[in-house]
């Protein structure tokens, strides 16, 4: 999944918890749905930080280089602003994008 283009909001927003609840049944159980695709969706955007991020090692510590590196502090800030993984969980969920399955069925 492309996690720069979703819609979710980036800041704090009231949600009907009746919405949350009718796509399982239960609202504990959207609640483990939306954590669980949060955690996955979180291993995601640091594996690839984390990549982009390897390109700009270097072996020697240098002051200047440390400082002069924009693209880096760009990258960087680009992920800051991304929403939350929470929220990009809940907006999958909610526009029934997510696939779950109960052990028990």
């Amino acid at each position: 999944m492309n996690f720069k283009n979703t819609n979710a909001e980036t800041s704090t927003v009231t949600r009907n918890m009746n919405e949350i609840e009718a796509v399982t049944g239960n609202i504990y159980e959207s609640c483990v749905i939306v954590a669980k695709r949060s955690n996955q969706i979180s291993v995601e955007l640091k594996e690839e930080l984390t990549s982009k991020l390897q390109e700009f090692a270097s072996n020697t510590d240098n002051l200047e280089e440390i400082f002069e590196n924009r693209e880096q502090i760009e990258i960087s800030r680009f992920y800051e602003k991304l929403p939350k993984t929470n929220a990009i969980a809940l907006k999958e969920l909610l526009e029934d994008k997510l696939f779950f399955k109960k052990p028990e069925q």
